[in-house]
């Protein structure tokens, strides 16, 4: 197992690579939020359909699922420290050929790129908080950390408004997502990163195969629920509330910073109490105001709605991987990054199942197969609570 040397680690050291670690997440929320967002516009920049454009979104997530993937031979190989390096250097030069160059291969390959780079990022980004806090500071710094991602979600749609508003090509936006990576780079250039020692001990997680898949299934059916229902909510208001672009931007927005509210209060909130409890109510009423959002055709009151679903399904993905963190008794590196993988599966998958689901079927019963799978998450915490509190009468027994 990959243990971290930080006992005698400098707290500037730390803070600097607690930054790392939150930009890497707004990092890759930009690339997210805004590569779904701007579908519509990469139709007719290229002058395809709404599906195949949204096939672009794709080569982002088998970006992502690839590197998140490998990383855990990319750790054995290289340092972070030159992992970054060799991402400024792909990033840069890549940048630079989507700018220069206007053909939809050529974008679709960037984009890939882009994915592959952000998710070694995301799992550094990763690796780095669960390994350098313990309990309840990591569920602070883990919900704070994903609070980036949503930051990112709210800043960038603003962002793409200005951008259609003088008709300015969706590639440039890339640009600007790019330079939350040179800072990531930047920073890392005037840090020393722990040390990794390499111990073989005994791996004791066959003892939660059972919690573990089950934490692997809901990454990634949360992760399909959330941005198959948040990639097709444009597309939902506009048909069924007759609304402008404009109006289905500040909803997403609404969303997003609603989203990071609710990280920053549950990061302070949840120290008191039962994780494995409190995350059963969040998901429950998650579920019951996303029904309540589909099932309304007013702007103002979707506002609220959507705020509230943001609030409240904020902590569910950090505390997904702050339980598969605590399945073994030192954060296991292969368990982490199997959830985040499974998180990125589910990512990869939002447009290959929703793009045929909305064209055969419409977007609102693609908007409710997301409630469906809100609701499944619900009831895999359920099991989840009382599969830990079984295993903890066994030990009392014993």
């Amino acid at each position: 197992m990959i243990l971290l040397k930080i006992a005698k680690m400098k707290n500037k050291d730390l803070i600097k690579l607690t930054w790392i670690s939150f930009l890497s997440y707004a990092f890759i929320g930009a690339l997210v939020t805004m590569t779904g967002l701007i579908i519509q516009s990469l139709s007719k920049q290229f002058n395809i359909s709404i599906t195949q454009a949204s096939n672009i979104f794709n080569f982002l997530n088998f970006g992502i699922l690839i590197s998140i993937f490998l990383h855990a031979w990319f750790i054995e190989l290289l340092s972070l420290k030159k992992q970054l390096f060799f991402g400024f250097i792909i990033i840069f030069f890549t940048t630079i050929i989507l700018i220069l160059t206007n053909n939809l291969i050529i974008f679709s390959c960037s984009i890939f790129i882009f994915g592959f780079i952000s998710g070694i990022t995301l799992s550094i980004g990763t690796f780095l908080i669960t390994h350098l806090y313990h309990e309840e500071s990591r569920l602070e710094k883990m919900l704070i950390m994903d609070s980036f991602f949503s930051i990112s979600g709210t800043i960038f749609p603003i962002i793409n408004i200005f951008f259609t508003s003088y008709h300015i090509k969706p590639k440039y936006i890339y640009c600007l997502i790019n330079f939350i990576y040179f800072t990531i780079f930047f920073i890392s250039q005037y840090i020393k990163f722990p040390k990794f020692i390499i111990k073989k001990e005994k791996d004791n997680q066959k003892n939660f195969t059972i919690n573990t898949t089950l934490l692997y299934f809901s990454a990634l059916i949360y992760i399909l629920g959330q941005l198959g229902f948040i990639s097709w909510v444009p597309e939902y208001s506009s048909k069924y509330m007759h609304i402008k672009i404009e109006q289905s931007g500040k909803i997403i927005s609404s969303f997003w910073i609603s989203y990071m509210i609710g990280m920053w209060f549950f990061s302070y909130f949840l120290k008191f109490f039962n994780l494995k409890k409190s995350i059963i109510y969040i998901s429950g009423l998650s579920t019951i105001i996303m029904f309540c959002f589909i099932q309304n055709t007013n702007y103002i009151f979707s506002l609220i709605l959507i705020s509230l679903l943001g609030f409240f399904s904020s902590s569910i993905y950090s505390s997904i991987i702050i339980l598969s963190s605590i399945q073994t008794k030192n954060p296991s590196p292969k368990i982490i990054n199997l959830t985040l993988f499974s998180g990125t599966i589910g990512t990869l998958l939002t447009f290959i199942i929703t793009s045929p689901i909305v064209k055969y079927k419409g977007v609102k019963f693609s908007l409710i197969i997301s409630n469906i799978l809100y609701f499944i998450v619900f009831l895999i915490f359920i099991v989840l609570y009382f599969l830990s509190k079984n295993s903890y009468k066994k030990i009392l027994k014993k």
